[in-house]
């Protein structure tokens, strides 16, 4: 894997910020940065009837929007060194291979067509369900002053790799980080619910997070954890702590909440309603 950030625009706002953010990460990092665009020669799934200088027409669209790119890159953060890349090929097939030579892969969450179509479209949840490593998804919003970093926690050892990065993040960025597990009352019927018992669940949630937290608190000692643990919806629980965080982190999957999928629901869930960035980490 090549030490580097890369960032995926199409000239969208949200692509904009997601370049921006890219360059701020790669500072952080002191690693390079790549923008990449993917011109797609058959845009409309027609490979027998391609429009007209279709081709010659979106390579130079697309070098123009690289140019741009570039420019609000430097401009922001002039400290990194960046580079560019015009690919033609599959949005979705390309940011696959993409993703898996780069330290994370950073996209917008809205596109104008090119990688997304619509708000949280089929291509973002495509590349952040399939891709290895790290995706981060940036909305067109995402410039407001960094904030704590969220995390969410659960008893899975898929969630490690989440907690690796979002420990990093906070490091890098010197801010506090917030482990949030969220936990469900259990479903008696008609039985009315006994406080002792969800007491002790609470106790339980609040051990399996300390004992999860242990080993990458004794690896990053420099950074202050709050551990938030509570009864909701993890989706509604993520969601909430995300209006105040610089980054949401979650896992691709988990157990029991997370589900089976490739992307699970919370994840899926998180990406549509965080109010700034999340990033998937895959296991």
């Amino acid at each position: 894997m090549t030490e580097s950030i890369t960032a995926a625009t199409d000239g969208s706002p949200a692509a904009m910020a997601a370049v921006k953010w890219a360059a701020d990460d790669a500072a952080r990092r002191g690693l390079p940065l790549r923008i990449v665009h993917v011109v797609d020669r058959w845009p409309y799934g027609v490979a027998a009837f391609p429009p007209p200088d279709w081709a010659e027409f979106a390579a130079r669209a697309g070098e123009q929007v690289l140019a741009e790119a570039i420019a609000v890159a430097t401009k922001y953060r002039p400290d990194v060194r960046v580079t560019t890349e015009l690919i033609e090929g599959s949005p979705a097939k390309v940011l696959r291979e993409q993703a898996g030579t780069a330290t994370e892969l950073v996209i917008g969450s809205r596109g104008l067509g090119g990688f997304v179509g619509a708000l949280l479209g089929s291509m973002v949840l495509h590349v952040a369900g399939h891709v290895p490593g790290t995706v981060v998804v940036v909305r067109a919003d995402a410039d407001r002053p960094h904030g704590e970093i969220v995390v969410g926690v659960d008893g899975s050892a898929e969630c490690e790799p989440a907690l690796a990065y979002a420990f990093e993040q906070a490091r890098l960025r010197g801010c506090a980080l917030r482990a949030v597990n969220a936990w469900q009352r259990p479903v008696y019927g008609l039985i009315p619910e006994i406080p002792a018992d969800i007491a002790e669940i609470h106790r339980f949630h609040q051990r399996m997070v300390r004992d999860k937290l242990g080993t990458w608190r004794e690896k990053f000692p420099e950074v202050e954890v709050v551990e938030d643990v509570r009864s909701a919806h993890p989706v509604e629980a993520l969601t909430e702590a995300s209006a105040r965080a610089g980054l949401v982190v979650v896992g691709s999957r988990g157990m029991g909440a997370v589900g089976s999928m490739l992307l699970g629901s919370v994840s899926r869930g998180v990406l549509h309603h965080a109010h700034g960035p999340v990033a998937v980490v895959h296991s």
